[in-house]
């Protein structure tokens, strides 16, 4: 058996300060202190998201080590990108501060492949093909041979930002998912948007363009009930075609999209067709959360990563593509 690892993880990429602590094996959350920020009105605006992290970073920390002995820590992780530069550094500089303090490695991590990571982890799934779906990403994921293979992705916006500037235009707030979710639950009427999948990949600047401007001439549940049904039918198109074509018979949703209800309905509707397993775990854990980082941090370290501090400058652009991919074998445990 591995040596039992427990790490501290700094969630920051965007609207969510978390700080979270794992251990492993078994796999166990110890704490999960989450902080977000919500605008008064528009989408995230970098700098005032990232004057949130720092207001809230020392409360959140000393409500993590009332839980916590900081004697138990073994590694110290961050998200290190892909997100909002000024939102990263935020999370990077404690990381390096608790790093330093403790004399303990530290980790700099993907969040995509946090997202993949912690779905995989509490699914166990063996080898799975992956919809990673949130605010600022979209693809269709197969973690292989010790890589993470992009199959097909978005070819202009993220189905989350799609969602989300939905939702700035019809005044419905932010973040826009939940409240179009419960909209569309009102509704059964269907507006023909565009559907555009192309081979793998998906576009979705064209619904985006006349969802907006259907807006005040539609009613606004039929519009919500429209874009989720569009929509979630592309990714699971795409999300099919990968699974027939690699021959793979195990499904997962990460990142926050997969909250939604109607496309987790979706997928095991498509999994039970083809005669698949949709893997569903918590929905608290499809957003954004210090615990997937924490345990991203593990993973990596044993996958041989760590970071000297001088290293450690943020990455807001990082390609999942460009990350070691455990094997399967780490969710025996």
């Amino acid at each position: 058996m591995e040596e039992r690892l427990t790490c501290i993880g700094i969630e920051s990429t965007a609207h969510t300060f978390g700080i979270s602590v794992v251990k492993h094996p078994p796999f166990e959350a110890l704490c999960d202190v989450r902080r977000v920020y919500r605008p008064s009105s528009g989408g995230i605006h970098p700098s005032e998201a990232a004057k949130h992290h720092l207001q809230n970073a020392s409360n959140a920390l000393q409500e993590v080590l009332s839980k916590i002995s900081v004697e138990d820590i073994d590694l110290v992780s961050f998200s290190r990108g892909p997100g909002l530069g000024p939102c990263l550094r935020v999370g990077a500089a404690l990381a390096r501060m608790i790093a330093i303090k403790l004399g303990k490695p530290l980790v700099g991590v993907n969040h995509a492949a946090a997202h993949v990571e912690i779905a995989r982890a509490l699914t166990k799934a063996a080898n799975p093909i992956v919809l990673y779906v949130s605010g600022g990403n979209t693809q269709v994921i197969h973690p292989s041979e010790g890589r993470y293979v992009v199959l097909g992705e978005t070819e202009d916006i993220a189905v989350g930002n799609l969602i989300d500037a939905f939702a700035r235009k019809a005044d419905l707030g932010f973040p826009g998912g939940p409240r179009v979710m419960e909209l569309a639950s009102k509704s059964s009427r269907l507006i023909r948007l565009p559907y555009s999948v192309k081979g793998m990949n998906v576009s979705f600047s064209g619904m985006l363009t006349m969802l907006e401007s259907l807006v005040g001439k539609e009613p606004v549940e039929d519009l919500c009930f429209s874009l989720q049904e569009t929509a979630f039918s592309m990714l699971i198109e795409v999300s099919e075609r990968a699974m027939a074509m690699l021959g793979l018979n195990e499904f997962i949703i990460a990142g926050g999209v997969g909250a939604n209800r109607r496309l987790r309905e979706m997928a095991g509707e498509m999994c039970r067709e083809r005669k698949a397993v949709f893997l569903d775990y918590p929905v608290e854990y499809y957003a954004d959360n210090g615990v997937m980082i924490a345990w991203e941090g593990i993973v990596q370290y044993r996958l041989g990563e760590s970071l000297n501090v001088e290293e450690s400058v943020v990455k807001p652009r990082w390609r999942l593509s460009d990350v070691k991919a455990p094997p399967p074998g780490l969710y025996s445990n």
